[in-house]
């Protein structure tokens, strides 16, 4: 299934770009960070350390293990502070 991957802050300057249509067969946002993963030395380095990244499922926090079967968008940012 195609979807769209978002990269924020850091991760974006990392990776390189800052979004990217991806073809998966993840079924949790775990499985794609391991895809990612294994595409280039730029996303294995932006997604080494995942206690450092959070995840939104079409807009949505969530953790590594949510699914993400008809996700039309996945985001990948640092963690946020509010003030």
């Amino acid at each position: 299934m195609p979807v769209e991957v978002l990269y924020f802050a850091w991760l974006r300057e990392r990776i390189g770009q800052p979004r990217e249509t991806v073809q998966t067969t993840a079924a949790t946002v775990r499985e794609l960070v391991a895809e990612l993963a294994a595409m280039d030395e730029w996303h294995a380095a932006a997604l080494a350390d995942l206690t450092a990244v959070r995840v939104a499922v079409d807009q949505e926090l969530a953790d590594l293990d949510a699914p993400i079967a008809g996700a039309r968008e996945i985001a990948f940012f640092p963690p946020m502070t509010g003030g």
